[in-house]
């Protein structure tokens, strides 16, 4: 019998068992120790209910509706948790899906990636590789030169615009504080 007809015949005639994690997702990945970590109750102090549920319980926000999603504002993009660049604008693309695409990374290491199986498919997760906050996913379909599409939530980035940017690294007028650094980009609590 072929390993074909061995799955068709297992799986019709009993469902297949998954392993139960607790994640809503439905997804199953082993702990790993992340180089900067938050408290819970950190996270949900600083991030929106959206933000913390996507990126710490695997969520996805609705398509067509994150803020980032049609941004062409030149810039950077950077984890949302930890502050991490993570992607450029003009390595940003529309790719159509209702979510911010990206064809290629800042530096290749900035994001983890992880086999996902939830919703009976597989996928690629993507991650922070600084603090393990959920993204999105990646998949082959992008434009060239990588051919990737890096299909990211908004609810999961901070923006920091080329012109604020410059600006922040002017030295501050008299009277005025040279603000925060060094901290997660998240300029309060965006409504999304």
């Amino acid at each position: 019998m072929s390993g074909f007809n061995l799955l068709h015949l297992i799986s019709k005639s009993q469902p297949v068992a998954l392993r139960p994690c607790g994640l809503p997702s439905g997804t199953c990945r082993t702990k790993k120790t992340w180089p900067v970590s938050f408290s819970q109750e950190d996270l949900r102090k600083r991030l929106t209910p959206v933000q913390f549920h996507v990126t710490q319980e695997k969520g996805t926000e609705s398509a067509f509706r994150g803020e980032l999603t049609d941004n062409k504002e030149e810039g950077t993009y950077a984890c949302v948790v930890c502050g991490a660049p993570l992607f450029t604008s003009d390595k940003k693309f529309d790719s159509g899906s209702g979510w911010p695409s990206f064809f290629d990374l800042i530096k290749e290491e900035s994001v983890a990636v992880t086999d996902d199986f939830s919703y009976g498919m597989h996928r690629v997760e993507t991650t922070c590789s600084q603090c393990g906050a959920h993204l999105g996913h990646l998949f082959d379909d992008g434009p060239r030169p990588t051919g990737k599409r890096y299909c990211i939530n908004s609810a999961s980035l901070a923006f920091q615009s080329k012109k604020d940017a410059v600006s922040a690294s002017s030295p501050p007028a008299d009277g005025e504080g040279a603000g925060a650094a060094g901290g997660p980009p998240t300029g309060g609590k965006p409504e999304l």
